[in-house]
């Protein structure tokens, strides 16, 4: 049985959090760059390349690379031949986050109560996303989300009898309806199937699908490609300025559903659809 510390735990994620905030993913690079190439507008492309030039700089300078850090969305896969020693999981998850936020000198976004509005001071509380898996090791993502595109989240629970074409045009409709809010060119999170909760977990989860990568199931994979044609035939464009990059990819995730439903959460990543992972 592996031991893992949870000071181990509080310094990984601590680690992650400045990473995820300054760092942009390669895929999500490439992505841009390749977007900048193909974009149809003079416009578009020249605020895709604003956007290049703005992730470089913040790598480079180790700085934020959007003003909105994000409230720490925290996906941890933990090893069943693992155990935590001296601490407790939550707890040190939101060590971490409160020690990478302050120390990384990131913009502290939340507040401890939805109603009285009053800032912790350190970012916390995570959301913290942990699921049981095969072998010894831990597997953290930290994927800060911020607010602009999270507000533009939408659920529908259709009945069984809906087509697939009413899922494909209630998913482009969300993203047309969040319009340039959530800073497109976005990610496109799709979480169909489950329960309400495990929909919504599942669109954010999608959100960590490298940008290049599509779905393994031929069925959803074109339903993906089919969706980003139409996403990006809207006209939004990059930063709603216009154009023919208004989503960089779309990701779904399906899931085993109850018969007199059909649960569909679109979660929205903006153009830095931030997240870094660490193992332990």
């Amino acid at each position: 049985m592996k031991e893992i510390t949870s000071r181990q735990i509080a310094q990984l994620v601590r680690n992650l959090c400045i990473q995820a905030n300054t760092i942009l993913p390669q895929d999500l690079r490439n992505a841009i760059c390749e977007a900048c190439q193909r974009e149809a507008s003079p416009v578009g492309q020249a605020i895709l390349g604003d956007l290049r030039e703005n992730f470089e700089f913040a790598q480079e300078k180790m700085l934020p690379i959007c003003q909105d850090t994000g409230m720490a969305v925290v996906f941890v896969d933990w090893g069943q031949d693992c155990h935590l020693v001296d601490g407790n999981l939550e707890q040190a998850v939101n060590q971490g986050v409160a020690d990478g936020y302050i120390q990384g000198h990131l913009r502290l976004s939340v507040v401890g109560d939805p109603l009285r509005r009053v800032n912790t001071q350190n970012n916390t509380p995570a959301i913290i996303h942990l699921q049981m898996v095969p072998g010894n090791e831990v597997s953290i993502t930290v994927a800060p989300k911020g607010f602009g595109s999270e507000n533009m989240t939408r659920m529908k629970m259709f009945n069984p009898s809906v087509t697939q074409q009413q899922v494909e045009d209630f998913i482009v409709d969300a993203v047309s309806q969040a319009g340039s809010n959530p800073c497109p060119p976005v990610v496109v999170g799709v979480g169909l199937g489950g329960t309400s909760e495990k929909a919504a977990i599942l669109a954010k989860r999608a959100l960590l699908r490298p940008a290049d990568q599509w779905n393994e199931d031929e069925l959803y994979r074109k339903m993906e490609q089919r969706l980003l044609e139409r996403i990006n035939g809207l006209g939004i464009g990059p930063q709603g300025m216009g154009g023919s990059t208004t989503a960089l990819t779309v990701a779904i995730e399906p899931f085993g559903t109850h018969i007199a439903g059909l649960p569909c959460v679109v979660n929205l990543g903006c153009h830095v659809t931030r997240h870094a992972c660490g193992t332990l």
